[in-house]
Parts: structure tokens; C-alpha cells; sequence
């Protein structure tokens, strides 16, 4: 992180912040710093003040977590709260300004959210085109996404036209996404081959060929808007690439509207921001080190970066920003303060 003067401080880790999309979301996440930590209460008061009388309805859902876990299934709610709070968690951050992590990695609709945090987009630009995403949805058929505990090769065997690797989140973490019935029908499958497969919180097929025509759509209402977008201010790695994002893709909107149909390369780009992060870490010296902060819920983009090599050698370390468990308010304030002392952080609240 960066010092008063903006300058690095001697031993600071390299911070990266890791923001998570569909179906890591939880009832009630985060809650409990709305109100206390006061970066993050603006933030996300910002994204609801933007979306009006939906945004009140969101912010009621959300604090009372009325609905419990199944009304987060539907991609119209989960989305975006998944934004609002990745959103509110990098500003109480300093993300995008002094103090900011030095790198960020989105998975799915997290993207939008780290484009948010580093300049490629203002929020509110970020936020139209969330609800242009909705939009374009509602007319895509029912389906879903299911998380296997295998590598991709070994789930060739399983997708096809419709039933597709919509995500690659480890060396054995693959999602399969596609429409509702032939996923049904992979599901079965896998079961009866001993794999182990869960749903996951969506009903949309996000990911997968069918969306493809929304994508088309969303990027020809979108065009001009996202023509005036910005590069990334801070570095932020692509899981619709999973490399750095580049200049041109900042301000295409075939790149940002195509992720719905697009797999996500979560584990490639972990993959190549830790041997960017390592490597800086190592030539500035002062025993630094990396710090991968996991903003997902469930601790789901955590969990796989545990496995890595640069993670087990102790060269980096993954920190949940989360409680593991959703309850009492007071954890989650516990937990993320715990968090920003580990990243080297100075901790700030309203109370």
C-alpha cells in the first residue's frame, strides 16, 4: 500500500483484490459493515441511490436478508448486490485512489466491478450497463451453472452444443453451464460416474452459447457508451482473458458484453497476476510479500489460490475479507478489520 506521501511503504505487502461473481453469494453479505465502516456505506448507498425505487427494494432484501438464500438464485437480485458490495468493499479499500490495492481480478459480473474501482468506467456507467445486462436476460431461457470437482480435461467427455466449460476456477475447480434440461441431464451423469457436482445460485445459463444472442444485443445498445470508457488506472486482470486487460479491450464493448457467452479463465489469470504480484514483491525487496484479498462470500476465488505454489511457499498468502459464516453483524466488522491490518492497512470506521 501506499504511504501518506504516496509513496510505497518499506515491507508493505503488494495487495491484490479479488472480487466475486454468480454464485457466490450469501444472504445478508457484508451487512453488518453498513452503517460502520463509512467508504463502504457510501459506496454502496451510491449504487442503490442510481438504481431508485428498485435500489430500495435491493437495500431491504439485502439488510434484512428477507428471502434467505433461494432468492438469491435469481440473477436480477444477486447481481446486483454482487456489484454494490464488491463495489463498497474495494472503496473501504482506498481501491482506485491513495492507499488502493495494487491489483484487481474480477470473476463474472466482479469484473465490472474491479472496471469500476480502477477508472476503466464510472460507476454509474458501470451500473447502466448492469441493468442493460437484466435487461437482455430476461428473454434468455432458464438454466444454470455446476460446479465440478475435476479438471477441464477429464469433463470432456460431458459438454457439447449446449452444456459448456463456462468457467475454469482451478486446477480441479470447472463449472459446466447451458440450459436447464441438458444440464439436468449432465448433472445425472456425473453422478452416476462417481463426480462430484453441485448448483450453483444462478437460473440463468450464464457463461455458455445461450447467450450468445443476448451478448450480441447488449453490445450493439452499449457500443457507443463503452467507446468512451478509460484504461485501467489500476491493473486489473481479465477472467474473460485471464491476462491483464489491455487498453482496446477497455473501451470494446464486444469484450465486456461478450462475458456473458464468454467462459471465465479465473485460474489462468490468478495465475498470471501471482507471477506478476511475486515478481514485484521480490525486485522492490523490504520482504514484502503478496496479499490476495478474497472478497467472494462463500470464499470461493480464495479457496483454489490456497493451492498455488506461490500460496504454499509462503511467497503469498490469501486473506477473506468475510466472516466463513454469516451471523452476527459484528463478525463481519471483526473480520474485514482483521483483513486490513493484515494488507498493511490503517483501520477507519464510524465508531
Amino acid at each position: 500500500m501506499r504511504s501518506e506521501g504516496g509513496t510505497e511503504e518499506e515491507g508493505a505487502p503488494v495487495v491484490a483484490l479479488l472480487l466475486p461473481g454468480q454464485g457466490a453469494q450469501r444472504a445478508r453479505m457484508a451487512a453488518g459493515l453498513h452503517g460502520v465502516v463509512p467508504e463502504f456505506t457510501t459506496a454502496v448507498e451510491e449504487c442503490f441511490a442510481v438504481w431508485g425505487t428498485w435500489g430500495e427494494e435491493l437495500r431491504a432484501r439485502w439488510l434484512d436478508g428477507a428471502g434467505g438464500e433461494e432468492a438469491l438464485e435469481r440473477a436480477a437480485v444477486a447481481q446486483p448486490l454482487l456489484f454494490a458490495v464488491g463495489y463498497g468493499l474495494g472503496r473501504a479499500l482506498g481501491a482506485g485512489g491513495q492507499g488502493a490495492p495494487h491489483l484487481l481480478l474480477g470473476h463474472s459480473v466482479g469484473e465490472l466491478a474491479a472496471a469500476a474501482l480502477a477508472g476503466v468506467c464510472t460507476p454509474g456507467a458501470a451500473l447502466r450497463l448492469l441493468a442493460e445486462r437484466d435487461a437482455v436476460l430476461r428473454a434468455a431461457p432458464s438454466g444454470g451453472m455446476l460446479a465440478v470437482a475435476a479438471p477441464v480435461d477429464e469433463l470432456r467427455p460431458y459438454v457439447g452444443a449446449d452444456v459448456v466449460v463456462g468457467a475454469v476456477n482451478g486446477p480441479r475447480q470447472t463449472v459446466l453451464c447451458g440450459p436447464e434440461a441438458p444440464l439436468r441431464a449432465v448433472a445425472r451423469r456425473l453422478a452416476d460416474d462417481g463426480l462430484t457436482a453441485r448448483r450453483l445460485q444462478a437460473d440463468v445459463p450464464f457463461h455458455s452459447p445461450a447467450l450468445a444472442g443476448a451478448a450480441r444485443r447488449l453490445t450493439r445498445a452499449s457500443a457507443e457508451r463503452i467507446a468512451r470508457w478509460r484504461p485501467p488506472a489500476v491493473p486489473l486482470w481479465s477472467g474473460r482473458t485471464g491476462r491483464a486487460l489491455t487498453p482496446g479491450e477497455a473501451v470494446r464493448a464486444a469484450f465486456w458484453c461478450g462475458q456473458l457467452a464468454a467462459p471465465v479463465l479465473y485460474w489462468p489469470a490468478l495465475e498470471n497476476l501471482l507471477a506478476t504480484a511475486t515478481a514485484t514483491a521480490t525486485t522492490t525487496g523490504g520482504g514484502r510479500g503478496v496479499v490476495l484479498l478474497d472478497a467472494s462470500p462463500d470464499g470461493s476465488l480464495g479457496a483454489p489460490a490456497r493451492r498455488h505454489p506461490a500460496v504454499r511457499s509462503g511467497a503469498a498468502r490469501v486473506v477473506r475479507l468475510l466472516p466463513a459464516r454469516p451471523g452476527d453483524p459484528a463478525d463481519d466488522v471483526r473480520a474485514f478489520r482483521a483483513a486490513l491490518q493484515q494488507a498493511g492497512q490503517v483501520v477507519r470506521d464510524g465508531g
